[in-house]
């Protein structure tokens, strides 16, 4: 059976009825599967996990379109976490019976169909972009919706579907086909947000860090302390738990404390099975000694 996740991210992660009105969308579709809603109210954004098919997944997209555009005002709003659009990121990603190159095709299609269907500006990342310039997520964010009007002038930042111009209240909106990747946050036990940003800096890729992996400095003002959020793009060239130890050793220099971590929805299970291997120093480990793994396996070829 084809399953292709989508992680959509939405900039509203405050008023849980209006997440929980706009993901009700995927329930209501037949062949769709909601698969985890997870809210921050400091970074003011939901991240909505859900899977389907080639045939179920535009219904439930342009669904979900629809009823975040009907409450969600960028003009109106304020968190810690970049954006440019009322629905910012909606990434594709295969999961069973589909190859990358199928999901790249499927994405341009959803692209050009939301362009139409809401006169939105789409822009394509990751696979589904051939120009390399383009296909950095946190480059087509730079500047964020308030400087969208500005940044479109330019012809390198012409979207690949819709119009010229951002959609006053929902900005543009970011489609692609990409690997699974890990939302992973670290939080200090510090208030001082120089701290976070020169940890950030120490660990991304593009800084001269860990492989793949983005990372920034956020504020969290309910809660009094800072967090390295990141996104870990290739769990396997920098594990979760190698760029945790980092963190911990940076950490360590301006004497401030890993106070937590935190997942933003959902996790491949082999990134926790390498954490668990590296800390409890399990010898010889393997995915089969995980019970519901094994029974898994003995129920499919019964």
């Amino acid at each position: 059976m084809e399953i292709i996740e989508s992680i959509i991210n939405i900039s509203e992660g405050r008023d849980n009825e209006t997440v929980k009105y706009i993901a009700d969308s995927v329930k209501n579709t037949s062949g769709c599967f909601l698969l985890d809603s997870s809210s921050d109210p400091d970074h003011n954004r939901s991240v909505i996990s859900f899977v389907g098919n080639r045939k179920s997944l535009p219904i439930a997209v342009q669904e979900f379109f629809k009823r975040a555009l009907e409450k969600i005002d960028l003009r109106k709003h304020h968190g810690e976490h970049p954006r440019i659009g009322a629905v910012d990121v909606v990434p594709f990603v295969p999961i069973r019976e589909v190859t990358m190159q199928e999901v790249v095709a499927f994405s341009k299609e959803i692209g050009e169909m939301l362009a139409k269907t809401f006169n939105l500006p789409i822009f394509l990342y990751e696979e589904s972009q051939k120009i390399a310039e383009r296909k950095n997520l946190a480059l087509i964010r730079k500047g964020e919706f308030e400087n969208l009007p500005e940044k479109m002038k330019d012809p390198v930042w012409r979207p690949d579907f819709g119009p010229s111009l951002p959609h006053p209240s929902a900005g543009a909106t970011v489609v692609g086909a990409r690997m699974p990747l890990i939302a992973f946050n670290v939080n200090l036990g510090t208030k001082d947000v120089n701290i976070a940003n020169a940890i950030a800096k120490a660990i991304r890729g593009s800084s001269g860090g860990l492989a793949a992996v983005k990372a920034l400095g956020i504020v969290l003002q309910n809660r009094e302390i800072v967090q390295v959020s990141m996104n870990l793009v290739d769990y396997k060239k920098s594990p979760i738990f190698r760029v945790f130890e980092m963190i911990r050793s940076e950490a360590k220099r301006y004497g401030v404390p890993i106070v937590g971590s935190e997942i933003i929805g959902l996790i491949p299970q082999e990134a926790l099975c390498e954490a668990a291997e590296f800390y409890l120093k399990i010898e010889n480990f393997a995915p089969s000694l995980i019970l519901e793994n094994k029974i898994n396996d003995v129920i499919r070829f019964s």
